[in-house]
């Protein structure tokens, strides 16, 4: 998969002419939603909805640890509470095929998905559609990369040193710590359940990190922005661990939504209070953003294409 300059630019601009008469109509539409402070005078959502009293619940992919990204995402669920006044429930599933389950089966209502999750979920459930998708810090764009690191001290130069050594993904469901690199693998002949000693999945970004500090793993499929986040806290220093390979350009997790269970106001006003989301907000892996920006189904296309060709392949932990 190669994005040209001009391709990756098309990303942060692309937003359909739905989306954008959707934001066009959220200008003059007045609140949406019921606020749980029973001010009930300016609410203007259909009876379906009024009635509700629940929050709105919101699946999360496990970024960090539980307890630090849970922490991490309370000045997020303060500003979401506000700016839609009603009550907000943010859940850390315990890998990614729970947060997918809960959103194709309509058990939460939103989600925080990797781009590979969200395609997993919008083919069990095309109701389940993206809303937004935040902007990295550091580079200012929509987008990331995923890595293969290797240990210095190891010998492993290139994919082809990876094999008879123990490698860690971080989940079969995981854009930037499996199916890219599994997509980079297969291209080189390299079989993992053939090729490598040991196959380990980690369930998250930070925990494949550290099976690699601690030497369970000799090299580990992660993504890039954890990887330089460890190596500013001084966990993963550039002389002891190398990247040996990068990916092309990844869209960012999006947040998606299941459109059933809303009105067309209610998720423009989401997406608004999104899109209006002040800098510097952490987003919800836990890490700091640079805001966010539209996102469509079709930004997920050439993931879904890849998704597609390597879906047959299934690849045990060993």
């Amino acid at each position: 998969m190669k994005w040209t300059r001009s391709q990756q630019t098309a990303l942060l601009l692309k937003p359909s002419l739905a989306i954008i008469s959707l934001l066009c109509i959220g200008m003059f539409t007045v609140g949406c939603t019921k606020t749980w402070t029973n001010n009930s005078a300016n609410s203007t959502m259909p009876t379906t909805e009024t009635a509700k009293v629940e929050p709105l619940r919101v699946a999360v992919i496990p970024w960090q640890s539980a307890e630090e990204q849970q922490k991490k995402l309370q000045p997020l669920t303060d500003y979401f509470q506000k700016s839609l006044n009603r009550p907000v429930k943010f859940q850390i599933t315990k890998n990614y095929e729970t947060a997918v389950d809960l959103l194709a089966t309509e058990k939460v209502d939103m989600g925080y998905l990797g781009a590979l999750s969200y395609v997993q979920c919008h083919e069990r459930n095309p109701n389940i559609r993206p809303l937004a998708m935040p902007i990295e810090q550091k580079t200012g764009r929509p987008w990331y990369t995923g890595v293969i690191v290797a240990k210095s001290d190891q010998g492993i130069q290139s994919l082809e040193d990876l094999k008879g050594k123990r490698f860690a993904f971080v989940s079969p469901s995981s854009t930037s710590g499996f199916l890219m690199q599994m997509m980079a693998l297969k291209k080189k002949g390299i079989e993992p359940t053939r090729d490598f000693k040991t196959i380990r999945y980690s369930l998250s970004h930070n925990k494949v990190e550290a099976d690699l500090i601690n030497g369970v793993v000799d090299a580990i499929a992660v993504d890039k922005l954890s990887l330089l986040r460890s190596q500013e806290a001084g966990k993963l220093p550039a002389k002891n661990y190398k990247i040996i390979w990068e990916s092309e350009p990844i869209p960012m997790a999006p947040i998606v939504i299941n459109t059933k269970k809303f009105s067309p106001q209610t998720v423009n006003q989401i997406r608004q209070a999104l899109i209006d989301a002040p800098i510097g907000l952490l987003d919800m892996s836990g890490s700091q953003s640079a805001g966010y920006t539209l996102a469509q189904d079709a930004d997920f296309d050439q993931i879904r294409q890849i998704y597609n060709e390597l879906k047959s392949i299934e690849i045990p932990a060993k």
